[in-house]
């Protein structure tokens, strides 16, 4: 029960210090926007380009544990689509329900834990794990929202304006030239890749901090969102780790430390990215702060259970 808790802790010190700076009127009602801002612009570009710059490929190609990964995030961002929790919703906001369900902690609360959980052999899967999360997941919400913005009825037009978008948007953008400075064996000079760091590890606190700016705020809440958030909060929790498990044990057999190490990635709480796309296409952001909040809170229970049932495997 202890590790977990002292992995989650620090999530809920940087949601709490943004909801204590709402009520107490250090930060006012513009600093959501503002932070979350200066997040998909400049902190989680700079990550994701840094993530990808830095990747081994060889160490990366695990070819049984992304698909193991790929096809369970794939399962869960979709099951919010057939269930229709909120009912009958524009693409956008289902896009950002697929995240709710699909989008693990796995850089902020993912690499502490497996490594405790693991040891360091599991490094290049949390981050294959972190890549598929944040590059690919992510990337695919993205798609969805930006189709769903657009106004044209002609699908050629459609497709341009959406591409145009999407080379513009930063979190596109950033890991794609990451990959092809990677691909091209380009190495990142010392202080280039000290900026890169500093900027890249101020994403996930300034998107908590956010977060709990958007918590304090008061609000109204549908009075069908409570079964929405608990239908999300328990295909992120639940339904997605027994299907890694699945996966991975009994279609993929993969080895017991990558099968282990892939559950328990996918069994993380709900990450910042639901919350911050949210924030930035002026969606709302109630259902998927809620999601972030209870899952991660539950995930308490639920990821010592899990390590729970290793020990006693071992």
């Amino acid at each position: 029960m202890l590790h977990p808790l002292l992995v989650v802790l620090p999530v809920f010190a940087l949601i709490f210090s943004g909801w204590a700076a709402f009520r107490l009127n250090f930060l006012g009602p513009n600093a959501v926007a503002e932070l979350n801002r200066f997040v998909v612009y400049l902190a989680l570009p700079a990550l994701l380009f840094d993530v990808m710059a830095n990747a081994n490929g060889a160490e990366l190609w695990q070819p049984g544990f992304i698909a193991v990964f790929t096809l369970s995030s794939a399962i869960a961002f979709a099951l919010p689509f057939l269930i229709r929790a909120r009912g009958r919703l524009p693409l956008a906001d289902q896009a950002l329900d697929g995240l709710n369900s699909a989008y693990p902690n796995s850089g902020y609360m993912g690499l502490p834990l497996t490594l405790i959980a693991f040891g360091p052999g599991v490094l290049p899967a949390t981050t294959i794990a972190m890549i598929i999360t944040v590059c690919v997941t992510f990337g695919f919400a993205i798609v969805l929202i930006e189709i769903s913005r657009q106004t044209e009825s002609h699908p050629l037009r459609i497709a341009s304006k959406v591409l145009m978008s999407l080379i513009r948007n930063p979190l596109l953008l950033a890991p794609a030239l990451g990959a092809i400075a990677s691909f091209a064996g380009l190495t990142i000079p010392a202080p280039a890749e000290k900026f890169l760091k500093m900027l890249g590890g101020a994403a996930s606190p300034c998107a908590l901090v956010a977060l709990g700016l958007f918590l304090a705020r008061p609000r109204m809440v549908e009075p069908g969102s409570s079964r929405a958030i608990a239908v999300l909060v328990f295909a992120k929790l639940i339904v997605m780790p027994a299907i890694t498990w699945l996966l991975a044990v009994y279609v993929f057999g993969l080895p017991p430390l990558l099968a282990n190490s892939a559950t328990l990635l996918a069994a993380l709480p709900t990450g910042t990215g639901p919350f911050m796309l949210a924030e930035h296409y002026r969606r709302d952001a109630t259902v998927t702060s809620n999601v972030i909040l209870f899952s991660t809170v539950l995930s308490i229970i639920t990821l010592s259970a899990f390590l729970a049932l290793l020990n006693t495997a071992d």
